[in-house]
Formats: structure tokens, C-alpha cells, sequence
């Protein structure tokens, strides 16, 4: 009988790496072969880089880890994180666990159409243009529908909207600038919106009798939003603290930028897994944070009699097919792993996990602080940078976990100073 992530998740963390596999195997998530790829370490052949870009010289590799305790509507998840920094995983597999215990986690996509701009960088009058546009507008929609887009058309999606904006030049002009709404289905849609755009470009200039400047897509996508919400019943003094330092990062830009990296610890890692465009979602999110004209925190947490309810919103435009997704067997892999059906599940999950891993920085944050969960995690890299061998670390983590719990802190230095002695004391 197959094994439920539920029981897979039960000290996970305690297996070694073939015991995770036969773990994975056990749930049906993984196949014997997929097992072997992730055992030999992955793709080796180069070939596949050369067709992804120029002037390969190798392969780059990141660990690929898993985020485990994830209920994310009712449904268990094993997350894919793909990542360097030490504690993410573990830290969101913790605070998953917690919210699994005392509350829950809900996701919902709001919109669906992705935006692509025309610019008109000087137009002699843009009220007559937006007219002009305006009332051809339907026509272009078809135009573009029926000579670019019929494939998403086939399968629900396509362009569904044109708008106009005149943007300030700053020296008292305007330029037009025409937004093209699309709805691409499961796919990111960056190639097919800049498509459209350019088929756009002719018609647009005969009709107006105006230049067009360029025409590209907008990662700052307002007309789709995923949100995710948090609740659970904690402690009052744990919940007000959270929801104080929730309020840091709404007011003050400095602090917003190191809380959104943090929800971005959560995020990016499963973007690189699923071969996803993680540059995009990272520009989309940065600006929707700024969209009120100071930079605050995408996340936000309330504490009202007993519950903390934490919100999460912000674009994540990604993709379940073309590509790197479809293309890298990790990436395909990792899809497999998640089980999503769609670009819209996807997106919902990356949300619940950047929450997460929001309240999991906020928890430490107000309670122990950033360096003692991290350091303790941090200590078999320091020992390895000190240069310690394989059959030194567990006296050199041993020693280390010590001086951490006497300073609260620890450093290479320290680390170098406990390999000497270590290795003095078998002399």
C-alpha cells in the first residue's frame, strides 16, 4: 500500500538521502528512475544547456531540497526547493508544521489576464488617439485572437482586452501607451504577449497615423493577483508581537525589503526547481510592493481575540508548460512533485509558501532572534569552510553547537579554532 505524504513527513528529516528516495518512492511521487537520476546527481550530458543558452561551458548546480508539513487547502504538498542558503527548507518545513497544528492555509487567484505594453513614445494628441484606438478596439482584439493567439484561444485563453494610458514624459508631454490584456492559459505567456504586441505594432500605426516606439511584456501584472491567507489560534503574546513586526514592514521601506526577501526565501527556490522565470515573479512582486509610491511589505499579519491571520498578495506569473518546465528532467520532476494541474495552482502554492516562510522569519525574528535557528543550521558549512573533514564533523559540530549556546553566536574564526583543537587533542 502506497504511504501517505502525511506519514512521510514524520521524521523526514532524520532520514539520509536514499531514505528519502525510498520514502518518495514509497508515495508514488517518484519512480525508480527518477529515484536513480536525483541518486547519480542529475543531468551530466551538456547537451540540453547548449539549447537552452550561448556559449555553454557547463552546468551549475544547486541542491535540491524538500519542504515537508505543507497542507496547503486541505491538500498535503511536498514542496521543491531548489537552493544555497542554509535553514530555508528546514524553517519552512517547521513553521508548516505549526500552522498545520493550530491553523490553516488558503490560496485563491484573483484575475487572469497578463499585460503587454505598446509605447508611443510622442503622439500630437493623445485624447484623439485614445479615441481613435478605443473605437477599433474590438477588431484588434479579433485580429490578434485569429493571426497570433488561436491556440490559447482553443484552449479558453487569448486576448481579452486593449486599454489606453498616457504616461507623463516629464517635460510637460505625454506619451500613449497601449496595454494589451491576455489570458495565456498554463503557460507564462511572455513570448506570446511580446508576439501579439508586435502583430499589434502595423495596424496600430495605420489606423492612428502614429509612431510606435517598442512594444514589450509588464512583469508588474496588477490584473492577476494570487493571494494566500493564513489563520491559526496562538498565544496573545506571540501573536501581537508578530502582527508589531508586521506592521514595521508595511511603514518602513528598509525593513519591507528584507521581510519580501524573506517571503522570496519561500518563493524563488520553487521557481528554480520548476525551471520557472524566477527574475520575472522577483521584478513583478518588487514593484507591485512599491505600487502605492513607497516600497512596503507584500505580507501582512493581525492578532485579534486569539487568531492571527496573515494575507499574502502579489503577482506570480508562472507557467506549467514550454520551456525549461517541460524541458529539464529536474524541473519536470519537481512538477511532478508539487502535483499541480495548472499555472494557477502553481501560483497558489509558491503564495502559501512565501507566507509561510514570512511567519516563520517573523516567529524567530520576535522571539530567539535570526542567528541562533540559523547559526545552528549554519554549523556543518562553517566547519567544512574551517576545513575539517568528513570524519570531523560530528566533533567539530559537536564543539561548535557548544560555543554557539555560550555566545549566542559563532564565526569562521571559531570554527578554525575548534578544528585545531580538535585535532590537537588526538595528537
Amino acid at each position: 500500500m502506497a504511504k501517505f505524504l502525511s506519514e512521510v513527513f514524520q521524521g523526514f528529516s532524520k532520514l539520509d538521502r536514499h531514505e528519502r528516495l525510498e520514502a518518495l518512492m514509497e508515495t508514488g511521487l517518484l519512480s525508480a528512475e527518477e529515484a536513480e537520476y536525483l541518486e547519480r546527481g542529475g543531468l551530466r550530458d551538456i547537451k540540453l544547456g547548449e539549447k537552452f543558452i550561448e556559449n555553454v561551458i557547463g552546468w551549475f548546480q544547486l541542491p535540491l531540497g524538500v519542504a515537508t508539513n505543507f497542507r496547503i487547502d486541505g491538500k498535503d504538498r511536498l514542496i521543491p526547493l531548489a537552493v544555497e542558503e542554509t535553514s530555508i527548507v528546514a524553517a519552512a518545513s517547521k513553521t508548516a508544521k505549526w500552522i498545520r497544528e493550530h491553523g490553516e492555509i488558503r490560496t485563491e487567484v484573483l484575475g487572469a489576464d497578463i499585460i503587454g505594453q505598446i509605447q508611443l513614445a510622442r503622439v500630437k494628441d493623445p485624447v484623439a488617439f485614445e479615441k481613435t484606438l478605443l473605437a477599433r478596439k474590438q477588431d484588434l482584439i479579433d485580429l490578434a485572437n485569429r493571426e497570433v493567439a488561436d491556440g490559447l484561444v482553443r484552449r479558453g485563453g487569448g486576448v481579452t482586452d486593449i486599454q489606453v494610458r498616457q504616461v507623463s514624459r516629464g517635460d510637460g508631454g505625454f506619451m500613449a501607451v497601449v496595454h494589451v490584456l491576455m489570458n495565456p492559459c498554463d503557460a507564462m505567456g511572455a513570448n506570446i504577449i511580446n508576439q501579439v504586441c508586435e502583430f499589434l505594432k502595423e495596424p496600430i500605426e495605420s489606423f492612428t497615423g502614429e509612431k510606435v516606439t517598442m512594444c514589450i511584456l509588464s512583469n508588474l501584472v496588477d490584473t492577476k493577483i494570487t493571494r494566500a491567507t493564513v489563520t491559526m489560534k496562538i498565544d496573545e503574546e506571540t501573536g501581537r508581537k508578530i502582527a508589531e513586526a508586521s506592521l514595521f514592514a508595511e511603514m518602513d521601506p528598509y525593513r519591507a525589503a528584507t521581510n519580501n526577501k524573506g517571503v522570496l526565501n519561500g518563493i524563488d527556490p520553487i521557481l528554480i526547481a520548476t525551471g520557472n522565470d524566477w527574475r520575472a515573479v522577483e521584478a513583478g512582486v518588487h514593484a507591485y510592493a512599491a505600487r502605492s509610491g513607497q516600497y512596503r511589505s507584500v505580507t501582512r499579519w493581525t492578532y485579534q481575540q486569539g487568531q492571527l491571520t496573515g494575507v499574502l498578495e502579489a503577482p506570480l506569473i508562472v507557467g506549467t508548460v514550454g520551456g525549461v518546465t517541460t524541458l529539464h528532467p529536474t524541473a519536470k520532476l519537481s512538477m511532478k512533485l508539487l502535483e499541480v494541474k495548472s499555472a494557477n495552482d502553481l501560483s497558489r502554492v509558491l503564495a502559501a509558501v512565501g507566507l509561510t516562510q514570512n511567519l516563520g522569519a517573523l516567529r524567530a525574528l520576535t522571539s530567539v532572534g535570526i542567528i541562533e535557528g540559523h547559526m545552528k543550521l549554519h554549523i556543518k558549512n562553517l566547519a567544512l569552510g574551517a576545513g575539517a573533514e568528513e570524519k570531523e564533523l560530528p566533533g567539530m559540530v559537536k564543539k561548535l553547537e557548544e560555543v554557539l549556546a555560550l555566545r549566542k553566536r559563532i564565526s569562521l574564526s571559531n570554527a578554525v579554532e575548534a578544528l585545531n583543537e580538535l585535532r590537537a587533542s588526538r595528537l
